[in-house]
């Protein structure tokens, strides 16, 4: 296993890459995920360059280190944001197992940079009522809305996660 360093040294290389990122018409983040082995995967933000809205560092990172592992469970990586991640990317990490993340920046420095993700993070809050999206259970005009479940349920080649 290698020497891990401290995040302080990652969230530097977070930042680092982010703002390299900038100079090659990327967005001003990056990030870093190191597993628990102390292997490193980069994340670049490309959502401007790919046209890909899910394309945030963290998101690209989690990738990388997933295909770079040959596993989408990360329990025991960490992951280290040059800036406070949305709540996609958190809820990204909540899904690969990341075990803590880090972070620089934070969403108000973003918001001062003009990246005001405030709407999103107000999303999930309790009393929201969700105006910005509105998300509704609707009941499908055929078949059983279930019925992928239990198509899952009795697969027997599944890979449960």
């Amino acid at each position: 296993m290698e020497q891990l360093q401290s995040p302080a040294y990652y969230l530097a290389k977070a930042v680092e890459l982010a703002t390299e990122n900038v100079r090659n018409n990327g967005g001003p983040f990056g990030a870093i995920v190191v597993t628990a082995d102390g292997r490193e995967f980069e994340g670049l933000n490309r959502v401007t360059a790919n046209l890909d809205p899910t394309a945030h560092a963290e998101v690209t990172a989690i990738r990388n280190a997933c295909q770079g592992v040959g596993d989408f469970d990360l329990t025991g990586a960490t992951l280290y944001t040059s800036c406070e991640p949305c709540p996609m990317c958190l809820a990204s990490s909540l899904w690969a197992r990341i075990g803590h993340v880090y972070f620089a920046a934070d969403r108000h420095d973003a918001a001062a940079a003009g990246f005001d993700d405030a709407l999103f993070y107000e999303y999930f809050e309790p009393s929201s009522d969700r105006r910005l999206m509105p998300v509704a259970k609707v009941a499908p005009g055929r078949g059983v809305a279930v019925d992928p479940f239990d198509a899952w349920r009795g697969y027997h080649g599944r890979t449960a996660y």
